[in-house]
């Protein structure tokens, strides 16, 4: 581990100050937006527009750094993102902040990949899951420190828009100064979704409704609390629960993961996300309940993630598992574009409580698929000391993360197959 913040450590703290700008920009447009009297089915439309972005830089930014190279995309898409961070608090109008949270969503998911590429490169096969998890630590953490930020000044001002603007710009000095020259660039064509969908229904379906889980977190939860009626305090806490229960339960999960049948996890996991998003929604307007609603929420869905990943890998030959990734997250990414809309929706017709509904609803229907499934297919059809390695990958990583991820799979496995064939010799 130390060896790896060694090598990465600029990296990793450039990350951590970029993670700190796209958590705060999120949570300050859902607060600004409740004081400029936005409609819900507008911030629904704005805050959809950032998975929109992504997902579209998700195809288009690997062609841009072909083309141009890492640093100039890098660059390029960072001060971009500094700019729209400055000109939220000055064109507050519904379009302008549609218009610039899908700037702002493809110039992030260009950052990111530009860096998690950069990661792998100076990663070892030996250390290659080690930094993957440093990776999503700092993602995660940047998250966190971002809503403490947001209690620190008035969200009708500029200060709060020109922090992460700043914070942002600076990243980008550690990045380009210390980190080594930029590898050569490429990657894989995905699987074409319906052979994804032959080789795991259940992976493809978890990503999809997965996708409106992680929309509802990441763009609705400020939305949702300036509904409820939750001070911004309380709206800080929120979000960051959700992500402190992410990272407390990566872990235990994912050594679970590779000791039991994946169904039975993913069914319980989302079994209790749901549990815990039913039980908010049928109590509503009890704090505490709802932060404990929401650590458990958080704690069950982004384990999901990559459990659904190394879940799918069960079913994939070693070099369609790369391929695999992109097409999972693309079903990811659509699901994640719908999510603010629906619950735009179940605020103004159900109410503030509506949020935790839809949650409940999709992680449920998970729940009830997987079982299903279990019932379809008994037989899991792989032994579970033959699966793949499980991996934790953050629900904010692109497809680059999730191709590293395969590698540690793929690593682990052939690591697995030399052991077993020292032993019969």
């Amino acid at each position: 581990m130390i060896q790896v913040l060694g090598s990465s450590w600029a990296l990793l703290l450039g990350m951590f100050m970029l993670m700190i700008g796209n958590g705060l920009q999120g949570t300050l447009l859902g607060l600004r937006g409740e004081v400029e009297g936005f409609s819900t089915i507008e911030m629904s439309i704005i805050m959809s527009a950032y998975f929109a972005g992504f997902l579209f830089a998700s195809r288009y930014a690997p062609k841009m750094i072909r083309r141009v190279g890492h640093v100039r995309v890098f660059a390029a898409l960072g001060s971009t993102i500094s700019a729209v961070l400055i000109l939220y608090p000055a064109l507050t109008e519904p379009w302008a902040w549609t218009l610039g949270r899908v700037v702002i969503g493809f110039c992030f998911c260009g950052v990111y990949i530009t860096a998690e590429s950069w990661l792998n490169d100076a990663a070892s096969n030996e250390s290659r899951g080690k930094a993957l998890s440093l990776y999503m630590i700092v993602q995660m953490a940047g998250i966190v420190m971002a809503q403490y930020l947001v209690t620190l000044g008035d969200v009708s001002g500029y200060i709060l828009f020109i922090i992460p603007s700043v914070l942002v710009s600076m990243a980008f000095a550690p990045i380009l100064l210390s980190v080594s020259p930029a590898p050569v660039f490429t990657t894989t064509k995905p699987l074409p979704i319906k052979q994804l969908i032959e080789a795991s229904p259940l992976a493809c379906m978890g990503m999809f409704l997965l996708g409106g889980v992680f929309a509802a977190q990441f763009g609705m939860s400020a939305v949702y609390g300036a509904r409820a009626g939750l001070t911004v305090p309380q709206i800080s806490l929120l979000v960051s629960i959700t992500y402190i229960g992410a990272l407390v339960a990566q872990f235990p999960i994912g050594w679970l993961s590779d000791r039991i049948d994946r169904r039975w996890l993913i069914l319980g996991l989302s079994g209790v996300g749901g549990a815990a998003a039913l039980t908010a929604f049928l109590i509503p307007g009890q704090v505490t309940l709802i932060l404990v609603s929401a650590a458990v929420v958080g704690g069950s869905s982004n384990p999901l993630y990559a459990l659904l990943i190394a879940y799918a890998n069960d079913y994939l030959d070693r070099e369609d598992m790369a391929a695999a990734s992109g097409g999972l997250l693309f079903i990811n990414g659509v699901g994640a574009i719908a999510g603010p809309l629906v619950v735009g929706w179940m605020l103004d017709n159900v109410g503030a409580h509506g949020f935790w509904g839809f949650v409940a609803v999709l992680l449920l229907g998970l729940a009830g698929y997987a079982g299903w499934r279990m019932l379809r297919r008994p037989d899991r059809g792989v032994e579970v000391g033959d699966s793949v390695s499980y991996a934790p990958i953050s629900a904010t990583g692109t497809a680059v993360a999730a191709e590293v991820a395969q590698e540690v799979y793929i690593e682990h496995e052939i690591e697995q197959m030399e052991e077993a064939r020292d032993e019969v010799a």
